[in-house]
Formats: structure tokens, C-alpha cells, sequence
């Protein structure tokens, strides 16, 4: 077997044996690379249309903006949606503002307002994207190869961080930015027809989709009520947080080099894409060795360790082999941590969950860059970047007890829901509600407080299916008898709520009957609001 071939064959690439996942890989490449020639055309252009830095700075702003306002409403879109036709539309919408910015400026009409404006609707493409494209990969891949398959999305993401510049500034050079923003365009209609020709298996289900209202609610229910999911949020903030001391200061870096400058910035830019693109071929290995928490861990010190030798390397060539660690170590941190995070979500919530995670990544980075840009106000870069390398180390210190691992991943797998309830003996709406379910339980009192612990489990498992309140009861006139009683917000949600019955309820269910000590099973009986009338 040929070396190109036992690297194909290898687990770090064995996502790419998939003719599905290869095209909509390479389709999410194609996206990305059109991204960020998009934001270096537009910055360079801003750079004609006005001298004012603010104006300037606020492409990046318009760029990253509609990631923190849309996460949330578009993971509820890529859950109550087709998936490959909302995919596809984000593509439609790129080369649409793409058509827009070619227009504009052959014609001479294009203005600093315009482009912030045009910037800012391109930016929604990713913000509206990025949250399907994650909750499709799980469905094209193995559980095995889940965590290469997300490696290699994160390769398609910073692997146009080197050649979209690239792409761009040639064009810039040569043709103009209307020639930048067409090829962008034509990238879009690819990645389009590339979408479009991918015959997804759609799941047929008896009940409608879920309102776009009522979805954002429950997926923000799902995350209060779903601590792993909550740890990977936590823990990928912080992280960025950390990495943001380096990545932000990055151009004053170079720029202090004694052979600094444009050249330095896009060579140490490079260096660390290279080194994140680098450490997906033994992304399986290492989390095999280290397992994902001490992989979190480890990445967070290498990323320590590169930061505080590229502010102290004295040329340019000692910064890159820095900046190169500093690249392997986002890529193997980030990565770990997005893995926990889809293994935490069941599919039906999957791009909300998300979403979130999205926001959250984002959200540390943007709040690293606009707190270490102060401190580097206030004293030096060297500094500055010192003290980011120092929060990382104290945060791993913080949150070593906080755990990624996912104890059983097969707890999302939907199941057979237990014996159906008796027909309604009354005609009601789907749209009748809400929906109030009691569960009546005899048990030890002896056993109370074990009984008590299960309980809280399950008002967590029936908040994450979308119940809207829960409660529990006991009988001041018979010991032992208690009535669990949880409430659905309409006739719909609560059929909802059982088709999302999962193999992780079904044991939770096992461990409440366990409880039971009564004749007949627990009584189980449903009720609908009444409109009282005047």
C-alpha cells in the first residue's frame, strides 16, 4: 500500500470514504473559502471609500454580527426544516449578495453604508449555515468517525483561511474587487448544485413541524436542562477567551518583529492554519490516548506554551513554529470539545444545541479580542498575551472537575414510548391545551430520599423534552403515595414529547417503576384546560 494510500485509508480521513460526506465536504469548503475572500474584499475596498478606521474596523463587525443574532433562530429553522433545502438556500442567499456587490461596484453606486450593509446580510449566510451543516454531518457518519468527520470540517474552515486571502489579493491585484465578488458568486452556485444533487433520507413523521417560536423555546429549554451540553458551552468560551489573547494581538506581533510587517502577518496567519489543518491526522490517536477532558486540558497548555514563545521569539522564524503549536492546539481543543457537544444533543434539537455552541465560541473570542485589546491598552502586547496564557492555565485549574466525557451517547436513541394511552374519550384540537399529565407512585418511605434523587433526574428529563413546568407532591394523608404532574404546552407538544422518547428515558422510566410498590402499575392520567366561559 502506497503512503497517499494509508493516509486515505487512515481513521483521520476515513469520513472521506463517504461519497456523501466528501461532496458536501468539499461543498462547506467552497462556502468557506467564498467567506473570507468576501470579508478581505470588502475590507480593502472600505479602505477606498473612506479614511475613517472605524468605518474600517466595522467590516469585521458587520461580518461576525449576525453569528450572536441569528444563532438562535437559525438552529430553530434547521431543526423544523428540510435540512438539504435550507442548506441549500444559504448558498442561493451568498451568490445573491455576491450578484449585488458586483453590480454596485462596476456601476460606481457602492458606499461605506452599502458595504457595512452588504457585509452584514453576507454574514448572515454563516450565521445561518453553520448550525445545519453541524446537525447534518452526525447523519452522514459513523459514531466512530464522528470526531475525524468534525476535524475535518474544522480543516474546511481554516484551510480557507489561507487560501481565501491568498485568492483574494491576487484578484484584488489583478482584476479589481468586482472580480473577487463574482468568483464568490460562482462559488456559491457550485456549492448550490453541489447541495442540491445530495438526495438526503427525510424522516417521515405523523405530526406536524414545530412552530418557529415554540422551537427557540424548547431549544433553550433543552440547554438549561442539559448539564453536558452546558460544561461544552462553558468550557469552549473559556478556551476561546484564552486563545483570543494571541489571535487578536496577532498583526501587533508582527508588526514589532525586526523583519515585520504584511508579509510576517500573513506568514504567522498561515503557520497557524497549517497547524490546524496538521493535527487532524492524528486528531484519532491522540483522543484515543488522552480521552476528551485531559484533550481539552492538554490543548489549553500547549496553547499557553506557543503564546508565550512566540512573544518572546526575537525574529519572525522562532514565531512560526509558536504559531504553528498555537493552531494544532485550537484544532485539537475545539475540536474535543465540539465532539462532547454533538454527542450531548439528540437529533431533533441538534442545530439548536448548536447554535448555541456557536454563539458561544463565538461570543468568547469577540469578548477575548475587546478585553485583551484593553489590557494591551493599558500596558504592552508581550504582556498582554503573557497574562491570556495565564487565564488559560487558571481555568483549567478551575474547571477540571467539569466533564466533556459523555457517559453512554446512546442515551439519544429514539425507542418504542411505553404502552400507549387509552384514546381520548373527548374530541380535542391539536391545538387544545395546555396539557397536564399526572403520574400517581406508592412507594417505601423508607426509600424517599433515593426516590427523591430519580425525581430530579426525570423534572430534568421532562423540562429537555419541552414540558413547560413540573412538580411533585406528597400525600399528607398516606405515606409513601406521591403524584408527579408535569404540563405540556397543547394537545400537539404533547405528542411531540412522546415521539422524542429516548433508550436515556427508558431507563429512567425503569428506575422510577423500580420505586413502585403498588398493586397495578402508577396511574398515569392526562388533562386539558377547560375555557371557562362568562
Amino acid at each position: 500500500m502506497s503512503a497517499l494510500q494509508a493516509i486515505v485509508n487512515s481513521s483521520a480521513l476515513a469520513p472521506m470514504r463517504s461519497a456523501v460526506f466528501r461532496m458536501l465536504w468539499l461543498a462547506w469548503l467552497a462556502a468557506n473559502i467564498s467567506l473570507w475572500m468576501n470579508d478581505v474584499a470588502a475590507a480593502w475596498m472600505m479602505t477606498s471609500l473612506t479614511t475613517s478606521p472605524a468605518l474600517v474596523a466595522l467590516v469585521q463587525t458587520a461580518s461576525t454580527l449576525p453569528m450572536f443574532l441569528f444563532g438562535v433562530p437559525s438552529g430553530a429553522l434547521a431543526d423544523i426544516v428540510d435540512r438539504r433545502r435550507y442548506f441549500a438556500a444559504t448558498q442561493l442567499w451568498a451568490a445573491s449578495i455576491a450578484v449585488v456587490l458586483v453590480v454596485v461596484s462596476l456601476t460606481g453606486h457602492l458606499t461605506a453604508p452599502l458595504l457595512l450593509l452588504l457585509t452584514f446580510l453576507n454574514g448572515i449566510t454563516m450565521a445561518m449555515r453553520w448550525p445545519v451543516f453541524s446537525a447534518i454531518v452526525p447523519s452522514l457518519v459513523p459514531r466512530a468517525h464522528l470526531g475525524a468527520a468534525l476535524a475535518l470540517n474544522g480543516v474546511a474552515m481554516n484551510l480557507p483561511r489561507i487560501v481565501g486571502p491568498a485568492l483574494a489579493g491576487a484578484l484584488l491585484a489583478s482584476l479589481g474587487s468586482a472580480a473577487v465578488f463574482a468568483v464568490n458568486a460562482l462559488l456559491s452556485i457550485a456549492a448550490f448544485v453541489v447541495i442540491v444533487r445530495w438526495r438526503a433520507e427525510r424522516k417521515e413523521s405523523a405530526l406536524p413541524g414545530e412552530r418557529f417560536i415554540g422551537a427557540m423555546r424548547t431549544g433553550l429549554q433543552y440547554a438549561r436542562q442539559a448539564p453536558r451540553l452546558q460544561v461544552a458551552l462553558v468550557r469552549i468560551t473559556l478556551f476561546m477567551l484564552q486563545a483570543a489573547g494571541l489571535t487578536a494581538l496577532t498583526p501587533l506581533v508582527a508588526k514589532h518583529l525586526p523583519d515585520g510587517g504584511a508579509g510576517a502577518y500573513s506568514a504567522m496567519l498561515a503557520a497557524t492554519g497549517v497547524g490546524a489543518i496538521g493535527v487532524v491526522l492524528f486528531m484519532g490517536r491522540l483522543r484515543e490516548r488522552l480521552g476528551r477532558d485531559r484533550s481539552v486540558r492538554t490543548g489549553a497548555l500547549l496553547h499557553a506554551l506557543a503564546a508565550a514563545s512566540v512573544v518572546f521569539a526575537p525574529n519572525l522564524w522562532f514565531t512560526l513554529p509558536g504559531m504553528l503549536l498555537s493552531g494544532a492546539a485550537v484544532m485539537l481543543t475545539a475540536n474535543s470539545i465540539t465532539v462532547s457537544a454533538q454527542l450531548s444533543l439528540p437529533d431533533w434539537v441538534r442545530a439548536r444545541g448548536m447554535a448555541l455552541y456557536q454563539m458561544a465560541l463565538m461570543g468568547g473570542a469577540a469578548a477575548g479580542a475587546a478585553l485583551w485589546g484593553q489590557v494591551a491598552a493599558m500596558t504592552d502586547v508581550r504582556t498582554t498575551v503573557l497574562l491570556s496564557a495565564g487565564c488559560g492555565l487558571a481555568a483549567v485549574l478551575l474547571t477540571r472537575r467539569l466533564s466533556i466525557e459523555h457517559p453512554n451517547p446512546d442515551d439519544h436513541e429514539i425507542v418504542a414510548a411505553p404502552a400507549p394511552y387509552a384514546e381520548p374519550a373527548i374530541p380535542i384540537d391539536p391545538d387544545d391545551g395546555p396539557v397536564m399529565v399526572t403520574v400517581e407512585y406508592q412507594i417505601d418511605p423508607a426509600r424517599a430520599a433515593d426516590f427523591a434523587a430519580v425525581m430530579k433526574l426525570t423534572r430534568s428529563a421532562r423540562l429537555r423534552q419541552g414540558a413547560l413546568s413540573w412538580g411533585l407532591f406528597r400525600d399528607a394523608a398516606q405515606p409513601g403515595r406521591y403524584v408527579e404532574y408535569f404540563v405540556d404546552e397543547s394537545w400537539l407538544e404533547h405528542q411531540r414529547r412522546l415521539a422524542r422518547f429516548s433508550a436515556g428515558d427508558a431507563g429512567l422510566r425503569e428506575q422510577r417503576l423500580s420505586f413502585h410498590v403498588g398493586d397495578a402499575p402508577p396511574v398515569v392520567r392526562r388533562y386539558v384546560a377547560d375555557t371557562l366561559v362568562e
